[in-house]
């Protein structure tokens, strides 16, 4: 069987495109590894990079992407409405075709390891390559941010790094490492510069408030467009569709008065989401993937 490991990192660098090119570059130089995407957003200040190819050449791309962003990015000066703890901020491997999740924990530690030996930054490790379970979740993987982790790497013994030293690299901060299942990052867009709304819908909606099963939020501003967005990770699709969401969001806004604008995703989308979020938006009866045309004629 073919092997494919997918790779997403996330990269605190959303407005100069020459220097996430160079990011670019540097992963794609690797032979077997293919670059599926590229997303810019100059409101996090915030790039994602997707790419696939089997262990060996996702493992040296990674360090690669690593490596570049390390060169280029200074947390001192970085500013953005997304939360972040170094120049490469999260760097996950999924689990797609002819491998497993041990394959990837085991790969991403191995990665991490790299990472802070050669480039001495200080690696977290999250998700299933956790090494404690108050690690497996991103958020308090990434609480303080850049600027409070700075002072508590040094201060407190229960934020020591899983790899590296006990301090932030001088410019790149820290790395958060990990291996998880497929997810999808998902932004709904609000009608309003109003942010205290779109942070009042995001607590209403995320799971570790009492909301929504596998999903995290988060509200922002977007200034320069005078919107705010409900700024979503959907950790499983299948426990919480999109329409579910989506839904969610449309019935508390309107308890605001205000309307959506958009949404987006940032990154890739499995296919199986698009088509559950279809089946339950026209409420399709016995519908199933065979039934869409595109993947019949693949097969």
């Amino acid at each position: 069987m073919v092997e494919v490991v997918e790779c997403v990192p996330n990269f605190s660098e959303g407005r100069r495109k020459d220097v996430v090119d160079a990011i670019g570059s540097a992963i794609a130089s690797v032979a077997g590894a293919r670059i599926l995407d590229v997303q810019m957003d100059a409101d996090h200040n915030r790039s994602v990079i997707t790419f696939v190819g089997d262990h060996r050449a996702v493992s040296e791309a990674a360090f690669r992407g690593a490596s570049a962003a390390v060169e280029r990015i200074d947390m001192n000066v970085h500013r953005g409405e997304h939360p972040r703890v170094g120049a490469l901020d999260v760097l996950p491997f999924v689990p797609i075709a002819g491998v497993t999740m041990e394959d990837c924990v085991a790969l991403a530690r191995s990665v991490g390891k790299r990472i802070a030996d050669e480039l001495h930054v200080p690696v977290y490790l999250y998700e299933a390559a956790a090494s404690r379970p108050d690690r497996r979740a991103l958020p308090d993987v990434r609480r303080g941010e850049y600027e409070g982790l700075k002072v508590e790497i040094e201060t407190n013994p229960d934020r020591k790094p899983d790899f590296g030293p006990a301090r932030l690299h001088p410019t790149a901060g820290a790395c958060i490492v990990g291996a998880r299942t497929v997810l999808i990052a998902w932004n709904v867009n609000l009608r309003t510069a109003d942010v205290g709304v779109a942070k009042r819908i995001a607590r209403a909606i995320r799971e570790s408030d009492g909301g929504l099963p596998a999903v995290r939020a988060k509200g922002f501003a977007l200034s320069e467009r005078g919107l705010v967005q409900v700024s979503m990770n959907m950790v499983d699709y299948r426990r919480t569709s999109l329409v579910q969401a989506f839904e969610a969001i449309r019935a508390l806004a309107e308890k605001e008065g205000v309307e959506i604008a958009e949404s987006e995703v940032v990154g890739l989308v499995p296919l199986d989401a698009l088509v559950d979020g279809a089946t339950q938006y026209f409420k399709l009866a016995r519908f199933h993937r065979d039934q869409i045309l595109e993947t019949r004629l693949w097969e």
